[in-house]
């Protein structure tokens, strides 16, 4: 793999784990049960960040040339999917605590 794959890799996870973070954040946010932020999250996130890759390492020929195709999928989709839950509900603050601040907030 060459310098400028490995650079276009790098932007395709970043760029979708910014998608995914952001995906998972809202669906946790408008969604009042944790299974179905949960299940919106799996189902959905993975298909933007499908599209996310192709637009990405498609038209604009990033990351291209992985070789395996289960290889490029686990990179560009699997682990943007990973890290955005990972840092959504681990390094973010819940929502409850947010909606809570807000309120604390519109009171003073």
């Amino acid at each position: 793999m060459s310098l400028l794959t490995g650079l276009g890799v790098v932007v395709v996870v970043l760029v979708n784990t910014a998608i995914a973070v952001v995906a998972t954040r809202f669906f946790r946010i408008t969604l009042d049960t944790n299974w179905g932020a949960a299940i919106y999250t799996v189902l959905l996130v993975p298909i933007a960040l499908l599209v996310g890759a192709t637009v990405l390492s498609g038209l604009l020929g990033l990351g291209g040339g992985l070789g395996d195709r289960t290889v490029a999928l686990l990179l560009t989709v699997g682990l943007p999917l990973a890290l955005g839950i990972t840092i959504d509900v681990f390094w973010m603050p819940p929502p409850e605590e947010i909606e809570a601040i807000q309120r604390r907030a519109e009171s003073n």
